[in-house]
C-alpha cells in the first residue's frame, strides 16, 4: 500500500520515498532544458552565420565545445550526485543554463560565443539526461526501468516541440532575441521545478548481494568497464555521425531536401517507439546479451543505409529501425551500471561511463564530414561507421561482471 509523508511523497517499499512530483517535474524539464540548449542551436545556427559573419565551422565548433565540456563536467557532477542527491545541481544548473544562453545572445564576438557555449555545456551536464537518470534510479529503484522509460519518452519531444518553436521566434525575431526569449522559458519553468520538486530526502543507495561491493574506483578500473566505455565510446560515435550525415547521403544519391530531412526526422518516430519496448527487452535478456544486440543492430542499419539506394520507402523504414535501437541505447546505457554494479555509486560511474562516449559523440560530425571527401564519399563512410560499430558488438560481449553472470536470460 502506498502511503504520504510529510511533504506529500508516495513511499514505497520500506523506507524508500518516491516523491510524487519528481516524475512529472523531470519529463517537464528534460524537455525544456533539451529544446533550449541543445535543439534550438541547429535551428538558428544558419541565422546566426548569416547575421554576424562568423563561419559555420566557428560557431558549430563553439557548439560542440560544448557538448565536450559537458562530457567531462559529467565525471564530476556524478560524484555530487551520489553524496547530495539531484536539487542542488539541477538547480544550479537551470541557472547557468539561462546565464549562458544570455551570454550567447549578447556575444559580440566569438570568443565570448565560445564562452558562452562552454558554460552551456556546465548546464548540460547539471541538466539534461545524467543527474535525472541518477535521480529516478536512486528514488524509483528497483523499479526504476519504468521511470527511466517515461522521462526519456518525455526527452524525445524535446526537438518535436522546440524545433518548430525556435524556427517561429526566429521568423519575428532576430537569432539573439529569440534566444532571450528561449531563455525566459528556461528560467521560469525549470529553476522553479528543480528547486520544489526535488525536495525529497536523498536516500541512501540500497545494498543488493546481487552486485559486487567493490567501491566505485575498483569498479571504474575493471575490466568489464573499460570494454563497457569503448564499446559505447564506438558506438556513440557511430550513431550520432551517421545522424549527421544521413541528410548528406541521401542528397548525394539525388534525394530532395525535403525527402531527406523526412527520412532524418521519421527516425525520432522510431526512438520513441523503441523505448516503449525496452523494459520487455530488459526482462528477458542479461546486461552483456542485450547491450551487444542492439550495438550489433546499430551497425546493421547503418550498414543497410550504405548498401541500399533506394527506393526511398525501404530507406524510410530503415530510419525507423535505426531510431528504435537509438532509443534502446538511451536506457541501455542509463540502466548499464545499476545492471552491473549496482546503485550504490550510480552517479559517478555514470559520469566515468559516458564522459568518453559523449565527447565521441560530440566530435563526430566534424570527424564524419572530414573522412567522408578522402573515402570518396558517404556511402563508403556508412560503411566504416558500421565497421566501427561491429568493432563495439564484439567489445560488448566481454563487460559481464559476476552480478551479470548470475543471471539467466528468461528467453
Amino acid at each position: 500500500m502506498t502511503n504520504l509523508d510529510s511533504r506529500g511523497a508516495a513511499t514505497g517499499t520500506g523506507d524508500r520515498s518516491r516523491p510524487r512530483a519528481v516524475l512529472p517535474a523531470l519529463c517537464a524539464t528534460q524537455i525544456i532544458s533539451w529544446g533550449i540548449v541543445y535543439y534550438a542551436f541547429p535551428v538558428l545556427n544558419p541565422q546566426i552565420t548569416t547575421a554576424t559573419g562568423w563561419s559555420a565551422g566557428a560557431t558549430t565548433a563553439a557548439f560542440s565545445l560544448g557538448l565536450v565540456v559537458s562530457a567531462l563536467a559529467g565525471i564530476h557532477v556524478g560524484r555530487i550526485l551520489d553524496r547530495r542527491g539531484p536539487r542542488a545541481v539541477m538547480t544550479a544548473g537551470s541557472v547557468c543554463g539561462t546565464v549562458s544562453l544570455l551570454i550567447v545572445a549578447t556575444a559580440p564576438n566569438l570568443p565570448v560565443f565560445f564562452a558562452g557555449w562552454a558554460l552551456a555545456g556546465l548546464a548540460m551536464a547539471a541538466t539534461f539526461y545524467q543527474p535525472a537518470f541518477a535521480a529516478l534510479t536512486r528514488w524509483w529503484a528497483p523499479d526504476h526501468v519504468r521511470a527511466l522509460t517515461i522521462v526519456t519518452l518525455a526527452g524525445g519531444l524535446a526537438s518535436t516541440v522546440f524545433a518548430p518553436l525556435t524556427a517561429a521566434l526566429a521568423e519575428h525575431l532576430t537569432w539573439r532575441h529569440t534566444y532571450l526569449v528561449l531563455a525566459a522559458i528556461l528560467a521560469a519553468v525549470t529553476i522553479p521545478a528543480h528547486t520544489l520538486a526535488l525536495r525529497a530526502p536523498w536516500p541512501d543507495a540500497p545494498n543488493s548481494p546481487a552486485h559486487t561491493t567493490e567501491g566505485a574506483a575498483e569498479a571504474g578500473r575493471s575490466r568489464p568497464f573499460l570494454l563497457l566505455a569503448a564499446a559505447f565510446t564506438l558506438s556513440g560515435f557511430a550513431m550520432y555521425a551517421v545522424v549527421v550525415a544521413l541528410v548528406p547521403l541521401l542528397l548525394e544519391r539525388g534525394y530532395t531536401t525535403s525527402q531527406a530531412a523526412w527520412a532524418l526526422g521519421i527516425g525520432g518516430a522510431g526512438q520513441t517507439l523503441g523505448r516503449t519496448l525496452y523494459a520487455t527487452l530488459a526482462r528477458r535478456t542479461t546486461a552483456t546479451t542485450r547491450t551487444t544486440i542492439l550495438i550489433a543492430l546499430g551497425a546493421m542499419t547503418t550498414a543497410a543505409f550504405a548498401a541500399a539506394p533506394g527506393p526511398y520507402g525501404l530507406l524510410i523504414a530503415v530510419s525507423v529501425v535505426a531510431g528504435m535501437v537509438r532509443g534502446n541505447l538511451t536506457l541501455l546505457q542509463a540502466t548499464a551500471i545499476t545492471d552491473r554494479w549496482g546503485t550504490t555509486h550510480y552517479g559517478r560511474l555514470s559520469g566515468l561511463l559516458a564522459a568518453p562516449a559523449h565527447t565521441a559523440a560530440a566530435l563526430a560530425p566534424f570527424a564524419g564530414a572530414a573522412l567522408a571527401v578522402p573515402l570518396g564519399g558517404y556511402g563508403p563512410l556508412f560503411f566504416l561507421l558500421a565497421a566501427v560499430a561491429v568493432a563495439a558488438a564484439l567489445l560488448a560481449r566481454w563487460t559481464a561482471t559476476d552480478a551479470v553472470r548470475r543471471r539467466s536470460p528468461r528467453l
